[in-house]
């Protein structure tokens, strides 16, 4: 059976809340943003009723500072919202955390917890100003947009792997092929690096390479990715037009300010 609960903290506390609504005010320039709140959701799995009532708040809230409700979103203004959550494979130090305390109160339990985060905007709020917050708070390369849907159980269905695709023919290329598919495949490495590599393959493997191998090869080996990208000396920096140009310049010319007082 899952569990669901939502934290929120109490005005005064909510600390979070407030400075996402700045950062939607003034650095998205923003203005129908009336009210944010941050509500914190957990989903709980294999815990007893008995272990759940001395975690709701122990483990995932502090009565003095938070507003703790079952099943649904605790009362209070809200116009749109929406969640945020980990990919699958990342790490969430509150959901490890969480699980970890439950098991001190009850050693027997084999619980799962996952962690989201509910954003709750109030006023009147266009579809592109929705879609912009959503850009800004939700990290692509580690989160995603969370279901609001309470699901039937938290374990995760892992589907294998589709096969590594092989390059076909790698260990046939001639020299000029090998050369002309490094380009292709944008490598850092040479054109001897790459014709070592496919002799390698071709007289100690005695097979293709998968374009996995190739990649891996190609980043730890090379000597662009190991030296000279730390030696690089930056001489000319310009930044992109747009709603983020002046803070990034802004916090650029800080820098340098800054290192000019630590280096003269």
């Amino acid at each position: 059976m899952v569990r669901r609960i939502y934290v929120e903290k109490k005005e005064g506390f909510n600390i979070e809340a407030i400075g996402i609504l700045n950062d939607i005010k003034e650095n998205l320039h923003i203005s129908s943003v009336e009210n944010v709140r941050v509500v914190n959701r957990y989903d709980v799995e294999g815990i007893s009723e008995d272990t759940y009532k001395k975690a709701r708040c122990t483990v995932f809230a502090e009565p003095a500072v938070d507003v703790v409700c079952d099943e649904q979103l605790p009362e209070g203004p809200v116009s749109v919202f929406f969640a945020t959550e980990f990919l699958p494979g990342q790490y969430d130090q509150r959901a490890d955390s969480a699980a970890q305390c439950i098991k001190l109160i009850d050693p027997s339990a084999e619980a799962t917890v996952r962690f989201a985060r509910v954003i709750a905007l109030t006023g009147d709020i266009k579809e592109h100003e929705l879609d912009a917050i959503k850009n800004y708070i939700i990290n692509p390369v580690d989160s995603r947009e969370a279901s609001m849907e309470k699901p039937d159980t938290l374990a995760m269905e892992m589907q294998p792997p589709a096969p590594v695709a092989e390059v076909t023919g790698f260990c046939e290329m001639t020299d000029e092929e090998a050369d002309a598919y490094r380009k292709e495949m944008g490598f850092a490495m040479s054109r001897d690096d790459i014709l070592f590599v496919r002799s390698y393959f071709k007289n100690d493997e005695k097979r293709n390479p998968t374009i996995t191998e190739l990649k891996v090869i190609d980043t730890y080996w090379s000597d662009h990715c190991r030296h000279t990208t730390f030696n690089t000396k930056i001489t000319d920096v310009q930044f992109e037009d747009g709603p983020y140009g002046d803070i990034v310049k802004k916090a650029f010319d800080e820098y340098l300010e800054m290192r000019r007082e630590v280096y003269g």
